[in-house]
């Protein structure tokens, strides 16, 4: 019976060397995300794709800290997110309210819709959200 166990479980371990054609498929492993440095804001950002500053799609992996949120701001254009792992919450508005927030739990798919006012972060644990669009994706604060 060991021996049964052994052999199933090496015969399910990936081959050695075994690889893809990078001209086909291009893939980072976690520990080869490029994350920047902690933002004014409190989270980490790393872009996969494209350039949110600039014209045409983008993609962008956002890490929040725990105990950060943005403050009430918009977009110019929608937004797509996922949340990949944490509890992200959310706020919608011109008055900042953190008590207020909805919480969106790993696998929640949600639209920030153009001109939008809204905010978001973390509260006890970090979120980690990968947030889709088409550039710029720049940043309005909300006017009060």
């Amino acid at each position: 019976m060991l021996k049964r166990t052994l052999l199933m479980a090496m015969l399910s371990l990936p081959a050695m060397g075994q690889s893809v054609d990078p001209a086909a498929i291009a893939f980072r492993l976690p520990d080869q995300i490029p994350w920047g440095a902690v933002t004014a804001n409190g989270n980490q950002q790393a872009v996969l794709v494209g350039d949110p500053s600039r014209p045409g799609f983008y993609a962008v992996m956002v890490r929040w800290l725990p105990g950060n949120m943005s403050r009430p701001h918009s977009h110019p254009n929608d937004r797509f997110i996922t949340v990949i792992s944490g509890t992200w919450w959310m706020g919608s508005g011109t008055e900042f309210n953190p008590a207020g927030t909805v919480p969106v739990g790993a696998g929640s798919f949600v639209t920030h819709f153009a001109r939008g006012i809204h905010y978001d972060g973390a509260k006890d644990e970090p979120a980690v959200i990968l947030i889709m669009g088409e550039g710029p994706g720049t940043s309005t604060p909300a006017a009060r």
